[in-house]
């Protein structure tokens, strides 16, 4: 037992470091190749902090354990809206634009909910995950297509020095990616292992070690940065992030997991109990913004509570 959970706590601390040097060295290396703006954000953070859920979940489906990956979607959405949108609203009131409201936070919802559909019988096909690979990609060139036309990198010029400089950063960008990658692989190897030991050796399920111990493991990126935008009143980063993240939990780490093979779940109890406190905190954030226009004091404390029963049901089921 000792070596499964410092397999699994060395598996998480690896994936919250290798994954912060992956986005750092992805997002610097397409600044280097002068992307716009909105391709970076959209495109390279977007999938950069999903690569912890997605090599975890697929991992965790190439070992026959789905329901460790289903949970770990399931909890990390989960785990972003109530604890990472629950902990800023208690720092600070967090506003929505009208942007927001009117297109980020409900599209982040219909995922949520397509994603539920699609697992709530207990199976995740190929099919099911080609599909969710499709609207993955329209998502995509959406968010692209509708960004701002002015919304570039200036230009350096072009001069033999300058370029020079970017092919030097971009070398040096893409070798910290490829190392960062690595290590997530590496460390979502050790954590469904390590989980899935602890899982079996203390009676629970995969799925509740996936919702629980490592959804919030491969959350942790996103919750360090929400505490640290609402500490500096960054709110906007903070819908963004939350919401944006679990769009890509559904489509890009769902579809990913059900193209390589996830199967049959087997876990009632996540693909009940577990997707019902998903989609309550996704509507109940999405309900608490459309009235208030923002996120309160008050529905942080909602959203936490949710989490810790849900945490608490789960474990006793």
């Amino acid at each position: 037992m000792i070596l499964a959970l410092l397999a699994l706590l060395a598996g998480m601390v690896l994936l919250v470091w290798a994954g912060d040097r992956f986005v750092a060295g992805a997002s610097r290396l397409a600044t280097a190749l002068r992307m716009r703006p909105a391709v970076i954000g959209a495109v390279v953070l977007g999938f950069g902090t999903s690569a912890p859920e997605m090599v975890v979940s697929s991992v965790a489906s190439i070992n026959g354990n789905p329901a460790l990956g289903v949970g770990n979607i399931v909890g990390s959405n989960v785990a972003n809206l109530s604890l990472g949108l629950g902990v800023a609203a208690l720092l600070m009131s967090i506003p929505f634009s009208d942007i927001a409201l009117r297109r980020d936070v409900p599209w982040s919802v219909a995922t949520a909910a397509i994603f539920a559909l699609l697992v709530v019988d207990g199976h995740l096909s190929r099919l099911e995950g080609g599909l969710l690979a499709v609207l993955l990609a329209l998502t995509l060139v959406w968010v692209i297509r509708t960004s701002r036309d002015d919304d570039r990198l200036p230009d350096s010029g072009g001069t033999p020095g300058s370029l020079a400089r970017d092919a030097g950063a971009a070398w040096r960008n893409l070798a910290r990616a490829v190392l960062g990658l690595f290590g997530v692989i590496v460390g979502a190897q050790l954590a469904v292992e390590g989980a899935t030991a602890l899982a079996e050796r203390w009676g629970l399920s995969g799925g509740f070690i996936g919702f629980s111990v490592v959804a919030v493991g491969t959350s942790l990126p996103e919750l360090a940065t929400v505490v640290a935008a609402a500490r500096k009143g960054h709110t906007e980063l903070i819908v963004g992030n939350l919401f944006g993240s679990n769009v890509f939990n559904s489509l890009a780490v769902g579809g990913a997991m059900g193209l390589v093979g996830a199967g049959a779940i087997e876990d009632p109890s996540l693909t009940g109990l577990g997707i019902g406190a998903m989609m309550a905190v996704v509507v109940l954030a999405y309900l608490g913004a459309l009235i208030g226009k923002k996120a309160s004091r008050i529905d942080g404390v909602v959203l936490l509570g949710i989490y810790i029963a849900a945490m608490i049901l789960l474990g006793t089921r």
